[in-house]
């Protein structure tokens, strides 16, 4: 085989995390002494661009021209004038004013619908647009935020819940830790499995929520859904008596074609399900259905916006955007990551991080907060540095941390996965921090120090985990 030159392997090598992470850094200085203005007759989306020729000035007829009336020079005052973008600011990196911040003004009265809402979709599908993306004259392109007039934001429906309702639908005190857990086997499982798997962990009142995984799907011969959730719901009434008083939200995962989710749906309600799941990067509007649909009900389903895939999209719009129309849409509950040592295992980390949480929970006029579920690699070596930061933060009752693996796959004396201990071990990580003990130990010598701690004090469940999760 030939080999790859070194010109083209230093190309292909590019670290685009760190490339994301400088443009991040000038973005928000830049956005700080020169915010996008907020209209009350039209969206305003940011973008960065980056062209090979033409101007961010230029750029503004190029996109009202694609993304609105399809028309250069509208005559002054008609309609096609209304409904045709303009531009709401310019901040060029360098003289030549091919690189930079550009703001887009999209007129409502291209947009709204008669009763003055719009929807998440017609946002996406205007502001990151074809003109946007799949120019061969744009470079690069990012669509970092849009301003939404108040009164176009409060015709979306939001979570139905938000973590104040959640807690208070669960019995769970807003200073009490809030967790959830994935069925582990994702995939291949029965009805059967599911009631069993539910079963091991219902009785913790350690959790608030219980999910299926996105890996399986609704419609299978041997694992129907409704079947599923009814045997899940049954293992959760059994364990009423041993869980204090505290509920407990069973998710099913529901996907499909649009013609099969509603099916699937109420399938899921009317056999018990509180919660749903959906895999919703790959579900434009799927979610706005279902919130639409079940909020007659008395007690609408709490949502689990799943974001597995989310990383596809995140190349060409900033995260924050797609999280704040997936809480606009009605999502309760949404993955960001949790915090630990060493390299991150999934993103977003750092300031994308934070902006996605921020997006999740800043106060927005007529619209419930999503509740933050720190998940991805979420376990007993790290859950004391997660308290921590979010009780820091004053996120506390904002957050579900939801743990997988490190509660289904820790095995137990005799070498097979056991919830149980699982769950056991994260209590006991809990009470660690809650001793004070740890607090202030470095991030980097967290794990080796609750190690120490666990051996001290013979909690045998956390040895076991953490010397599972963490042999070296």
């Amino acid at each position: 085989m030939k080999p790859v030159s070194a010109t083209i392997l230093n190309q292909l090598w590019l670290d685009f995390d760190a490339r994301e992470d400088r443009l991040r850094e000038v973005v928000a200085e830049r956005l700080a002494q020169n915010p996008p203005p907020q209209l009350d007759d039209a969206v305003v989306a940011s973008y960065f661009f980056a062209f090979r020729q033409q101007t961010l000035t230029a750029a503004v007829a190029e996109i009202s021209y694609h993304a609105t009336s399809g028309i250069k020079n509208p005559p002054p005052g008609s309609l096609l004038e209304e409904c045709s973008a303009t531009a709401a600011g310019i901040d060029p990196f360098d003289a030549s004013e091919r690189i930079g911040l550009l703001h887009i003004a999209f007129p409502l009265k291209m947009l709204l619908q008669p009763d003055g809402h719009l929807t998440s979709v017609d946002l996406l599908h205007t502001a990151a647009s074809a003109v946007i993306f799949d120019m061969y004259e744009n470079m690069d392109a990012r669509l970092l935020r849009l301003e939404i007039p108040e009164r176009v934001l409060r015709t979306f429906p939001g979570p139905a819940h938000g973590p104040h309702g959640l807690r208070q639908l669960t019995g769970f005190a807003p200073d009490q830790p809030a967790f959830g857990t994935i069925l582990k086997p994702t995939a291949g499982i029965t009805p059967d499995d599911v009631e069993f798997l539910v079963g091991q962990a219902a009785p913790n009142p350690l959790f608030m929520f219980i999910k299926e995984d996105e890996n399986l799907y609704p419609n299978l011969d041997y694992s129907p859904v409704a079947e599923r959730t009814r045997r899940a719901m049954a293992a959760i009434e059994r364990a009423r008596e041993q869980r204090g008083g505290l509920g407990l939200i069973f998710a099913p995962h529901i996907t499909g074609a649009p013609h099969e989710i509603l099916d699937s749906v109420h399938a899921a309600l009317d056999a018990g399900a509180t919660g749903l799941m959906f895999s919703e990067t790959f579900a434009g509007g799927i979610v706005r259905m279902v919130r639409e649909a079940t909020k007659e009900r008395a007690q609408p389903p709490a949502l689990y916006g799943h974001n597995a895939g989310i990383g596809v999209k995140t190349r060409g719009i900033w995260r924050e955007v797609i999280d704040f129309l997936a809480r606009l849409d009605g999502i309760d509950f949404r993955q960001t990551a949790p915090l630990k040592s060493g390299a991150p295992f999934i993103r977003p980390y750092g300031a994308e991080w934070l902006a996605s949480e921020q997006a999740l929970s800043q106060p927005l006029p007529g619209i419930n907060p999503t509740m933050i579920t720190r998940a991805g690699g979420l376990d007993q070596g790290n859950i004391g540095l997660n308290l921590a930061d979010v009780a820091a933060r004053g996120l506390t009752p904002n957050v579900l941390f939801l743990a997988g693996s490190a509660i289904n796959s820790v095995k137990n004396e005799a070498g097979k996965a056991d919830p149980r201990v699982g769950a056991a071990a994260m209590q006991e990580a809990v009470e660690v921090y809650r001793s004070g003990e740890l607090a202030g130990v470095p991030l980097e010598e967290y794990v080796p120090a609750l190690k120490d701690v666990a051996a001290r004090r013979g909690l045998a469940a956390l040895k076991r985990a953490l010397a599972q999760r963490y042999p070296a």
